[in-house]
């Protein structure tokens, strides 16, 4: 059955189709020889997802810095990846996204090329080691994470919906500009299309809850993972944590909506002095965000000017799945 597999795809591949993706995309098609040399034989690994691990490398003598990524799972899963990602982010172009370059299809070898970020992931940067970003730093990678999710979601051709935001796959730049990466379980909907039934996608603790449901997944779903992505980088604290010394502070939505009820917010910033309306407006967008209903969610262009301070925020009711 895989030989039988493999020989289906290895005519697909071998037809020069790819499903269209040579069609109205202004990307460099590389060959696989060129991209191998211009990692070094892939000798410096900078990220590992669940379809491949990223490469360093360098093009034009080492003057352009690129990132590699090589598709290394089962052929279908690795394939659908490929599509989705070239697809999603081909025809893109903004600050807040991570550039696609390039792509190479050759025979069974797929691989993605991107502008390299010198800074790593927003993840590293919030939870790791090194110093704490300040916040209004933080203030600042939020809003343009928010920019880049509006940009996907209301100015491009057709709404695309990322399906997996999470810190690990928001990169920075050398100037330390977040930027959304990996775009492998992006949804693409039509240019009409508000909402669309797929199968379940995303990374567990950044999931809306409707996509447990029999019910149509729509852009609020991304929404939902911004919310809780925001608390983290507010909080510089992961929203599970289970090493933390109070139970009720395991589940950082949970325990934001509950110091937000009693008026003391900066629990949450035991480390910082800030303006305790500034601190409470920022979690009151975390907490619309995180609403169960996704009618009850606020747009990415409701969140932007929200977070921009164009207009008021509301108080938000208590997050249906975080009120136990």
């Amino acid at each position: 059955m895989y030989k039988l597999r493999v020989f289906k795809y290895k005519r697909l591949t071998e037809s020069g189709n790819f499903g269209g993706l040579n069609e109205d995309l202004a990307l460099r098609r590389f060959k696989y020889n060129e991209l191998r040399r211009a990692t070094n034989h892939f000798k410096v690994e900078v990220g590992k997802g669940s379809f491949g691990a990223v490469y360093k490398g360098a093009l034009i003598k080492g003057k352009r810095l690129i990132a590699v990524k090589r598709l290394e799972k089962l052929v279908e899963d690795g394939e659908r990846e490929f599509q989705a990602e070239v697809r999603a982010i081909g025809k893109t172009h903004h600050r807040n996204l991570v550039r696609l370059l390039g792509f190479c299809a050759e025979g069974l070898k797929r691989l993605l090329v991107y502008e390299y970020m010198s800074n790593g992931s927003l993840g590293k940067l919030l939870f790791g080691d090194q110093r704490r970003p300040e916040w209004n730093e933080r203030v600042r990678i939020a809003l343009d994470i928010a920019r880049g999710i509006l940009y996907l979601h209301e100015e491009c051709d057709a709404p695309i919906i990322h399906c997996d935001l999470k810190p690990q796959n928001i990169l920075m730049d050398e100037f330390w500009t977040a930027k959304i990466s990996d775009f492998g379980l992006a949804k693409l909907l039509m240019p009409d299309q508000s909402k669309t039934f797929t199968v379940i996608r995303g990374t567990r603790g950044y999931m809306a809850p409707e996509w447990n449901k029999t019910t149509p997944i729509s852009l609020k779903a991304d929404i939902y993972s911004y919310g809780i992505m925001l608390l983290e980088i507010l909080c510089c604290t992961r929203n599970l944590d289970v090493t933390v010394l109070e139970p009720e502070e395991i589940l950082l939505s949970g325990w934001a909506y509950k110091v937000f009820v009693a008026g003391e917010v900066s629990k949450l910033f035991p480390w910082e002095v800030i303006d305790k309306d500034v601190l409470e407006n920022m979690v009151k967008v975390a907490l619309w965000c995180i609403q169960d209903d996704p009618l009850i969610r606020p747009t990415m262009k409701g969140v932007v000017l929200m977070l921009e301070g164009v207009t008021d925020i509301a108080i938000p009711p208590c997050p249906v799945s975080n009120s136990a």
